[in-house]
């Protein structure tokens, strides 16, 4: 493609990502699936990386982040980012229609026209448009002065890196509340459980914490979304009233609540609180009131601020979501990936509306940290997750009978013994045969990257194990035709199609069935490694943490998680049952003597020649060794395009640097 075509197909490809963001993240109402608009991104990626001058600093290629900042700069805002002040009653609401009317020197029955909208329960930002380009982000703050945050805010996909108006105003100051929707909240949570890692507190809490990373790249995995709500400094730009603004901004392409409403009068602000207070649970993301501001914008002035807050706008807070009760017992319960984890069970109560019978206490330094024990009086809180969980303690109407629940030292659903790996918080049940995990590891051990049963997927798995056809993956290698055919809708064609992808899963390559264990810290390339140093899944059985510790890439944690793994006899008998079954793991030889042999390579950025898969694997086929960091020892690095810190530490290191075209030479030519 020459260079005319490529500019006006990335000009294409810009505004069609950019519409349909706006499509997905304002309107919902997406047009492309997120596969095909996959597609579009990366072929946006690809004309950028081969003609470097296309690339525009609103592209939406822009939002994968950047390389880590040591901190955030200070920016002063243009006018006050004040905060609100709070109405908890309905007495309370009326008593702000009062004032401000008596202010104004309304007299009669004549009403005012409110703006009403959700209060978000998110982080305050700013957002600075200039000559319609977005040019820089940052926090509240304390109002006068916040943090630079342009870098993580350009990763959100909702906010458009250009305004959609011709001509576009010279300055165009826009204030928003960043959150985390309760979907995404829920499954980061999960995520850092798995990953031994304390979970946020709420959405608010995980938005915050996304907000003011350091690394954008970050910030840029975790789906963060914006409304926008108010206007700062503009040129260039005039509002006659909050409604006006909040219109005029949408059509320019920014995020609105489509729940904002204008309403008259006391009247319609309590009808518009109730409604929300209604809605409030069904909402996909958190609340904690409603914003009602004084719709004309000259009236706004006229009524001026106070030295922390407007006169013209209230915050009207819900009751909080909470409630006191007594911690009947606390439960062991075993999750789908192996971890342990305390759950409260609590006297009934209601908050909010609903029965609360359970809290979630994470793990155990949390409870311990809390100092939660059986018999205590505690404060239950629902916010952002479905399982509520305890805010704290009511120490003071202890009696001397509560007592703590100790870590425990066996799995209460299989009775293996669990461990607790350095450096983690989470309490491990590693039993290939735990009924509380068996359909994942079952999932795992047959997908794609493992031992690659085509065609055994979830919905098969899910009828073995309700037949009782499974305990673990060493008993697929015992069904028989008659099994599947107890399946619903299955004919004798599959049913043999099914047993000869087992079948010849038998002889897939030793990483491959390493990987298919899921030990824990054990991905891919760290199988290659256990395979490549040992050569038998007996050999491996057999290892000591020393003779783990001496290969490269393996490093105490990894270390202990295989031994712990190994030292399990539950996991020992289902290996053994497993090639007693005729499962062979092939091992191919490593080159020696190829074009790569003793040299390191790693891949960074957006590759676009090969997958990394690809480039490990041309690496490895060649003698050589394909690492996932830089270091002295580092020889190549290949790097694509929006290659971060990684390039970086390269060049301060003095490592050579290669284009993938210069990597394929090399492969070609020879090192």
């Amino acid at each position: 493609m020459d260079r005319t075509v490529a500019e006006a197909r990335a000009a294409f490809l810009r505004t069609e990502l950019e519409r349909h963001n706006r499509l997905y993240y304002q309107l919902d109402s997406p047009e492309i699936s997120d596969a095909e608009y996959d597609r579009l991104f990366r072929e946006l990626v690809r004309l950028e990386a081969q003609y470097p001058e296309l690339a525009r600093p609103d592209s939406p290629t822009r939002r994968v982040g950047s390389a880590p900042l040591e901190s955030f700069g200070q920016v002063e805002h243009r006018l006050p980012m004040l905060s609100l002040e709070n109405a908890f009653n309905d007495g309370e609401i009326a008593e702000f229609d009062e004032r401000v009317k008596r202010f104004l020197g309304m007299e009669g029955g004549s009403e005012l026209d409110y703006v009403c909208e959700p209060k978000m329960d998110g982080v305050a930002v700013e957002l600075v448009y200039e000559n319609g380009l977005f040019t820089g982000g940052s926090t509240r703050g304390d109002g006068v002065t916040g943090e630079d945050i342009t870098a993580n805010l350009r990763t959100i996909r909702a906010i458009p890196l250009h305004l959609a108006v011709a001509p576009p105003p010279a300055l165009c100051e826009v204030r928003g509340e960043v959150f985390l929707p309760l979907a995404p909240f829920r499954q980061l949570n999960a995520e850092r459980e798995e990953a031994g890692e304390s979970p946020f507190a709420n959405p608010r809490n995980s938005a915050a914490g996304s907000l003011r990373q350091l690394d954008s790249r970050v910030t840029a995995r975790r789906p963060l979304t914006i409304y926008c709500y108010a206007p700062g400094a503009t040129e260039g730009a005039e509002f006659e009233s909050q409604s006006a603004f909040l219109a005029t901004i949408e059509g320019w392409g920014l995020p609105v609540n489509p729940l904002v409403k204008k309403v008259t009068g006391v009247a319609g602000i309590l009808a518009y609180y109730r409604e929300m207070a209604e809605r409030r649970e069904t909402l996909p993301y958190e609340i904690d009131g409603v914003v009602v501001k004084v719709d004309s914008v000259a009236l706004q002035r006229e009524l001026g601020e106070k030295s922390r807050s407007p006169r013209w706008a209230v915050a009207v807070k819900f009751p909080p979501r909470q409630a006191v009760t007594v911690v009947e017992d606390i439960v062991p319960q075993v999750g789908r990936t192996g971890v342990v984890t305390p759950v409260a069970h609590l006297k009934p109560v209601e908050v909010s509306g609903v029965i609360v019978s359970r809290a979630t206490l994470h793990n155990w330094d949390e409870m311990e940290k809390k100092d939660i024990r059986i018999g205590d009086t505690v404060v239950v809180e629902r916010a952002g997750d479905v399982i509520p969980a305890v805010v704290r303690v009511l120490t003071e109407k202890r009696t001397g009978a509560e007592r703590p629940l100790p870590v425990p030292e066996s799995c209460p659903a299989c009775g293996s013994e669990v461990v607790r790996i350095a450096d983690e918080v989470a309490v491990r049940c590693l039993g290939l045969s735990c009924p509380a995990q068996r359909r994942e590891s079952i999932i795992h051990f047959a997908s794609r990257h493992a031992m690659d049963i085509d065609g055994l997927g979830e919905r098969y798995i899910d009828q073995l194990l309700r037949l009782g056809l499974v305990r673990n993956v060493a008993d697929l290698y015992m069904l028989t035709r008659d099994d599947f055919m107890r399946f619903e809708r299955m004919g004798d064609r599959l049913a043999e199609n099914l047993l000869a992808a087992i079948a010849e899963s038998r002889t897939r390559e030793l990483p491959r069935f390493i990987f298919a264990l899921g030990i824990r810290h054990v991905g891919e390339h760290t199988a290659k490694l256990l395979a490549g140093a040992f050569g038998s899944i007996d050999n491996l059985m057999k290892a000591g943490e020393e003779e783990l510790l001496a290969i490269r890439e393996i490093g105490p944690q990894v270390a202990q998680s295989i031994r712990t793994f190994f030292h399990n006899p539950e996991n020992r008998a289902v290996v053994e049952r497993l090639l007693a079954a005729g499962v062979t793991p092939s091992v191919t030889e490593k080159k020696v003597g190829g074009k790569f042999t003793g040299k390191t390579f790693v891949f960074t950025g957006a590759l676009t020649r090969f997958t990394r898969d690809d480039a490990r694997r041309l690496v490895e086929n060649e003698g050589g060794h394909a690492a996932g960091s830089v270091s002295k020892k580092t020889d190549y690095v290949v790097a694509g395009a929006e290659a971060g810190s990684k390039l970086e530490k390269a060049r301060a290191l003095g490592v050579t640097v290669l284009t993938e075209d210069e990597f394929l030479q090399m492969l070609e030519e020879g090192a």
